[in-house]
């Protein structure tokens, strides 16, 4: 997260995981990959145009899981474009079965760190939304450190999304839905907090609710979802 010098290497917001893919996700990967998939060159921007092959506005998800939301919302929205990053390799598998399978056509796979794609591919004010639902809340308090959101991240968002454009995020836990707030609220220049100063948003029809959260919902937990919205320049 913290920008590398040469003798402090990045915070990493996450931890790498590649886990063992089952026979039918290796089958994804090879045949699919190619499809989907947008591999990482550092430094490279990339051209959504050319990537999805029309200019429909761009919504990145950063971390999508085993990607069963982010295909049900490429289903509903044919007109936007998704790019979705994630670091575990079976859950980028499930989502090229999954993308394969119904045929979906509007949605790249990213499968790398997304604070280096976000510092380096992402052109300035492409993006017309960035959803980041259910991240690491990273919850005991020497880990704080690790936390995605933060006030470079901050910056960088306002850096990527459009004039108008939307920041989304969703946590099952309170303490990071605090974090996240006051991250963003102290940014009043650059954000405005579509539920109104220092509250929460109604969980929207637009997200899918997925199996970690209905697992969560069972075992009594609330879930906290905030919309940001970029102000003009």
């Amino acid at each position: 997260m913290d920008e590398a010098s040469p003798k402090h290497p990045p915070i990493r917001s996450f931890v790498l995981r590649t886990g063992r893919l089952t026979p039918g996700q290796e089958k994804a990967f090879r045949q699919q990959w190619p499809i989907y998939g947008v591999e990482f060159s550092p430094g490279r921007t990339l051209g959504f145009s050319q990537l999805f092959g029309n200019s429909n506005p761009v919504w990145l998800e950063i971390g999508f899981g085993d990607g069963e939301s982010l295909a049900t919302m490429a289903k509903a929205f044919p007109r936007r474009n998704f790019l979705g990053i994630e670091v575990h390799t079976p859950g980028v598998g499930h989502l090229l079965l999954k993308l394969a399978q119904e045929d979906i056509g509007n949605v790249r796979i990213m499968n790398a760190d997304a604070m280096e794609i976000l510092q380096q591919v992402i052109p300035p004010a492409s993006l017309q939304g960035v959803q980041l639902f259910f991240p690491d809340p990273w919850h005991k308090k020497k880990h704080h450190k690790r936390r995605i959101v933060r006030p470079h991240f901050v910056e960088l968002m306002a850096r990527l999304l459009q004039p108008g454009g939307l920041f989304h995020a969703a946590t099952d836990w309170e303490d990071y839905a605090r974090h996240i707030m006051r991250h963003f609220s102290a940014r009043t220049d650059l954000f405005e907090n579509l539920g109104g100063s220092g509250r929460y948003m109604p969980q929207p029809e637009t997200r899918p609710v997925t199996k970690f959260e209905r697992r969560g919902k069972r075992l009594g937990h609330g879930v906290w979802d905030l919309m940001f919205e970029r102000t003009p320049f």
